[in-house]
């Protein structure tokens, strides 16, 4: 039994050792993802390639097969989610895998690293972190270059690139004591210093769409996965009423 609980514990330990890093984080909501909304995951993966396939790729999916699952036909596809071109200066194809045009290189060289690929990210990550991740950027001249910290992701590398649809937003600061007695301040709030194009909750709504557009690149079987799933579970829940109505059958005569 005590090895079994060590096991157990030692299964659990990087999950752990995973939630707990970071300490005190700014925001911290919760969202839920719907499936069926395949609007939203249209309207995510507008936001996607319009502010950040130009530094990330999606290099595991492809722009048709995007299309196909959220219901986008491929001309619409060409026409409106694709403004890549190839070595050669012509269109990328619509069946083309969804990089980005920037060479590692330049990245480097840009952002002293190499922006990551995103096809996964709400997997590793989680939708709530990357929800508040992007709702959490703020104002800090402190950070030469950026000009912008995040009170989820502290000292990132990658600006606020959505900046013109959020605005600027300076943090708001309280101190607290921790369970050792040492103080220290967190963010609690933000106070919006500059306007963008969206509301607040137009805003919120946005990264929700892009975070539902996300979750889908991770795993575009999910839907089919759960609906193949409960047709399992409804079959065998039926077969076993058969079995067992059969199994009654056969021994009644030795009851």
């Amino acid at each position: 039994m005590r090895a079994i609980l060590i096991i157990v514990a030692g299964l659990m330990l990087p999950a752990v050792t995973w939630g707990a890093g970071g300490g005190h984080t700014y925001p911290d909501d919760r969202i839920e993802i719907d499936w069926d909304d395949k609007a939203a995951m249209q309207r995510g993966a507008r936001t996607f390639v319009n502010y950040c396939l130009s530094c990330h790729s999606a290099a595991y999916s492809r722009f048709n097969r995007v299309g196909q699952d959220l219901g986008i036909p491929d001309e619409v596809v060409r026409d409106n989610l694709i403004f890549t071109t190839d070595m050669n200066g012509d269109k990328t194809k619509v069946g083309a895998l969804m990089k980005t045009t920037m060479t590692p290189e330049y990245a480097e060289q840009a952002f002293g690293i190499t922006p990551p690929d995103l096809s996964l990210v709400a997997r590793s990550r989680g939708v709530n972190w990357l929800y508040n991740y992007m709702r959490g950027f703020y104002v800090d001249e402190s950070r030469e270059g950026l000009g912008v910290n995040n009170g989820v992701f502290a000292n990132v590398g990658m600006p606020h690139v959505l900046a013109e649809l959020q605005g600027l937003q300076a943090p708001q600061y309280k101190t607290v004591t921790d369970s050792h007695g040492n103080e220290q301040e967190v963010i609690v709030g933000f106070e919006l210093v500059k306007a963008g194009s969206l509301t607040q909750s137009e805003y919120d709504k946005t990264i929700h769409d892009l975070v539902a557009f996300l979750d889908y690149l991770a795993e575009p079987y999910k839907q089919t996965r759960k609906n193949v799933g409960t047709g399992v579970i409804i079959f065998l829940f039926v077969f076993l009423i058969l079995a067992y109505a059969l199994k009654r059958e056969y021994w009644k005569d030795v009851h």
